[in-house]
């Protein structure tokens, strides 16, 4: 197991850095968002938790919350004009140095494409660089499900998109940055994993994660030190 020094010398010399982005690069989660949009906020909020602390598979816990919701094609694009998802205290300058230094930089999310294509937007991401779960309409706009083959749909699925990368760019150094129990899973594959903890505080990933932080401020200082 690397230790504190190596996960930093890892991040200082990485060649991709994944971003999980509800709780992580945006505040609030972008589910419990839609589901108090949608009037049906505190029964989703308390499956979120279960589904963040791991006690339950996350395809599970994202099925049984989409079946509450039942979101129209509507209401979630009048949720992102009316209650757009607010950036996280220096995400914006972080994600800005690691393009300045050459790293490409990826949105790996279980949250919902639309709503992570509208963050990406924000910090000059390419979407083809978002990694998330697509929603499914019917002809009208009625909620029909979700694409349950996306890799972001299942327990274990940020490890998969981590390893395409690495696959596909050949990448050496990949870091994995989020908040919750899916995120730490995805290292391995990915080289080092940092716990985020500036939004919510997992008790899980805090006391499992060999590197924690809890402001994005503490990465940027590590980039600068070299």
């Amino acid at each position: 197991m690397a230790s504190l020094l190596e996960l930093k010398e890892i991040f200082r010399n990485a060649d991709a850095v994944c971003f999980d982005v509800d709780s992580t690069v945006i505040r609030e989660e972008g589910i419990d968002e839609l589901a108090k949009f949608c009037g049906v906020g505190d029964a989703v909020a308390e499956m979120t938790r279960r589904a963040m602390g791991g006690t339950v598979t996350f395809k599970a816990a994202l099925t049984a919350r989409l079946g509450l919701i039942r979101p129209s094609y509507e209401q979630v694009q009048k949720l992102i004009s009316d209650n757009p998802p607010q950036l996280t205290p220096g995400i914006r300058e972080l994600v800005n140095r690691l393009h300045q230094r050459g790293v490409q930089v990826f949105l790996v999310s279980g949250g919902f494409q639309s709503i992570v294509e509208h963050v990406a937007l924000q910090l000059n991401i390419p979407t083809a660089n978002v990694f998330a779960n697509r929603l499914k309409f019917y002809f009208n706009g009625e909620y029909a499900g979700f694409d349950e083959t996306q890799p972001t749909a299942e327990s274990g699925g940020k490890g998969k998109v981590i390893t395409h990368l690495k696959e596909q760019f050949h990448f050496k150094n990949v870091v994995m940055i989020g908040d919750g129990a899916t995120d730490m899973e995805a290292c391995p594959p990915a080289d080092c994993f940092i716990g985020f903890g500036g939004n919510v505080i997992r008790k899980q990933v805090k006391e499992k994660a060999k590197w924690y932080i809890t402001h994005f401020d503490e990465l940027l200082k590590e980039l600068e030190e070299r």
